[in-house]
């Protein structure tokens, strides 16, 4: 494969062309060191995900790892896929690094360190876990709302806390502060999500007193105060009190922002034009994108959209094409502050025009299929190996008894002598990929079990549980968040906020950011 220095790389990354850098190594590796503007695309979940985060075969992409060879691989996948400007970084991370360029730690990194930009930049207003504490006690009006997925928010949240992830929190504000008198406090797990939802708030021109809970629920609880578990307490379904005002609100931050509104024929004429990558995303809550969605929208709520694009988007200066079907304020939201994070050219799409609107959740990927076998022939079938290739953190809540845990791209043969290997997985098409891969390295059968995991234990059959199982330094396909550790939590969530906090200095050091140039 040909290859590009690091000095080429960084000259592309400030240049003026359509860039992808795709990062191979599993997620927790990943997660380790890399590239400020690298994406990963694991070589386990590669056919799953680069159509996605690349859909125009003629983009210039950059494939690096960290010095595994990992990016020859994928490189060479990718080539054979039709993609026809693909090179890999010369030496990987190490050889980034020893050229004098910053490398960084975590995933979401540019999402999160627009986060801090946004408060150093806006001058986001905070409070102490204590503060928010005293002012709980006080009796004052307020209302904490949790800008998380309900997902996390079910995990731990601030007693009292209402869930309102941050994509909604314009659009629904009305319903839990009509008068300018309510404190509103803003919360996530660490800083950014918190940051960024007070941060709507303001810029929408919300009147109110608003505030972000520094530190989030980590911070609560390393302050010494409790966290609920189970929570379930969220916004009212359909369109809220106060719909038209948060139009017009988001409307003013769009224009400022630069966001451009077109119609039904204009966006047939970017999806058209091939010589640009086009991005459809649709920012409404996962109900409503099930209910019905524009043909060809990916979804992606507003608030994960900012808190983690590059799960979404890996083309830089590509075109964003974001809906909500008309009800405007979420759309114009999140697309505001993509044009604030990363200088991408962002379009709002009014109404729905008069297309049929598909159902359901977002295709995946057709794979070849595999056989399968169901859940009632697996449970007469004592004697087979079962692989699991659920994130390790899921394997770890729960397991079909005796599976043992895997990462497609690192599969070994089963052990001689099984007569019969069953994978499992919780999207069925990553499942079928790796069975075709265990066909390869085993005389025995190879089947993919319908329905998963999930399948077993809707049948009611037991799953295991073990913390330990794999452990935190087998965690390669999943970077650890501090709650997700066996040990040190506490020392884990110190070091967390502190690289949060951190991941402004080190952009400043880098150089390649860019936020607020529009």
């Amino acid at each position: 494969m040909k290859q590009v220095s690091p000095a080429t790389l960084k000259a592309w990354i400030g240049g003026g062309e359509e860039l992808a850098i795709l990062d191979a190594r599993e997620e927790g590796e990943f997660g380790r060191s890399h590239l400020f503007w690298a994406i990963p695309c694991p070589l386990s979940q590669k056919e799953l995900r680069a159509p996605k985060l690349v859909p125009r075969r003629a983009t210039r992409i950059v494939c690096t790892d960290g010095g595994e060879g990992y990016a020859t691989t994928l490189a060479q996948w990718l080539a054979h896929q039709g993609y026809t400007d693909v090179q890999v970084l010369e030496g990987g991370g190490p050889a980034w690094k020893a050229a004098g360029h910053v490398l960084f730690s975590g995933v979401n990194v540019p999402s999160k360190a627009f986060g801090e930009w946004a408060e150093h930049h806006y001058g986001t207003e905070s409070l102490d876990p204590p503060e928010l504490k005293a002012l709980m006690d006080s009796g004052q009006p307020m209302v904490i709302l949790d800008s998380r997925p309900l997902e996390e928010y079910r995990r731990m949240s601030i007693p009292g806390a209402v869930n309102v992830p941050g994509g909604e929190l314009v659009y629904r504000i009305g319903e839990f502060a009509p008068d300018a008198d309510t404190t509103i406090v803003i919360n996530c797990a660490g800083r950014t999500r918190s940051i960024m939802g007070a941060e709507s708030l303001r810029r929408a021109g919300v009147p109110n007193r608003i505030v972000a809970l520094r530190n989030g629920t980590m911070g609560w609880e390393l302050a010494g105060f409790s966290c609920d578990r189970g929570k379930t307490a969220s916004y009212s379904p359909g369109t809220p009190p106060g719909a038209e005002l948060a139009l017009e609100r988001a409307s003013n931050f769009a224009r400022e922002t630069g966001v451009k509104t077109i119609g039904a024929a204009e966006l047939a004429a970017l999806r058209a034009d091939t010589s640009r990558t086009t991005y459809l995303l649709d920012v409404r809550a996962p109900e409503e994108y099930g209910a019905g969605h524009l043909p060809g929208f990916r979804h992606a709520p507003g608030g994960q959209l900012i808190q983690a694009t590059d799960q979404w988007v890996a083309v830089r200066r590509a075109r964003i094409v974001l809906t909500d079907l008309g009800d405007g304020a979420r759309a114009r939201m999140s697309a505001a502050w993509l044009r604030l994070l990363g200088g991408w050219e962002v379009f709002v799409l009014d109404g729905a025009g008069d297309t049929t609107l598909e159902t359901g959740p977002e295709p995946i990927p057709a794979v070849p299929p595999a056989p399968t076998i169901t859940v009632a022939e697996l449970a007469a079938r004592p004697g087979a190996h079962v692989i699991d290739l659920a994130r390790s953190v899921d394997f770890r809540d729960g397991h079909i008894p005796g599976a043992v845990w895997g990462v497609r791209s690192r599969l070994s043969a089963p052990p001689s002598g099984v007569p019969l290997v069953v994978v499992t997985a919780p999207r069925e098409a990553l499942a079928h990929l790796a069975a075709a891969d265990l066909a390869a390295l085993t005389s025995a059968p190879v089947r993919v079990l319908a329905g998963g995991t999930a399948a077993w234990a809707a049948a009611g059959h037991r799953l295991e549980a073990d913390r330990l199982v794999p452990d935190d330094a087998a965690c390669i396909d999943f970077y650890l968040r501090p709650y997700d550790r066996n040990s040190g939590i506490e020392e884990a969530m110190r070091e967390y906020l502190s690289w949060e906090i951190d991941l402004v200095h080190e952009v400043e050091r880098d150089g390649d950011a860019g936020f607020g140039r529009l």
